[in-house]
């Protein structure tokens, strides 16, 4: 399971270093791909099998499911961490992500979010905010 918020940096090389506590779960490789909000997904292989069957769910005849299929796909980049935990996040994933330098790395349960740093910290107030009063929209769920 991916836990907690680290600070990286981007290299002149285009790569991050994941943390410590994800390597031994990503040591065998993961695909890198377009998250929401403009962070990128990272997601063991395993999982990522996962996704892409959840994916090949949607109805091919559903615009929305087609374009969404598109993005998701076509930016994903298999990789393998190297020794140090490096992973390279390609031109077209750095572009999506609007990555620069500073970098939050964040883990999700399922997968690791990396964020370009200025925008994690807007994402995250603004998710701490929706955190704090939460029980009302969980009971709307029946949560």
């Amino acid at each position: 399971m991916f836990l907690g918020e680290y600070q990286h940096t981007l290299d002149p090389k285009g790569r991050v270093v994941l943390p410590a506590k994800f390597r031994e779960r990503l040591e065998d490789g993961c695909v890198i791909t377009k998250g929401q909000e403009r962070c990128l997904y990272v997601f063991p292989l395993d999982r990522w099998e996962t996704e892409v069957e959840r994916v090949n769910t949607l109805p091919r005849t559903d615009a929305r499911a087609r374009k969404l299929a598109r993005s998701f796909f076509a930016g994903a980049d298999q990789q393998v961490p190297d020794k140090q935990g490096r992973v390279q996040l390609p031109t077209n994933l750095r572009t999506y992500g609007q990555l620069t330098k500073d970098l939050t790395v964040i883990g999700v349960a399922d997968r690791v979010e990396i964020w370009d740093t200025a925008t994690w910290e807007r994402m995250s107030a603004e998710a701490d905010e929706y955190y704090a009063d939460i029980e009302e929209a969980l009971g709307e769920h029946g949560i």
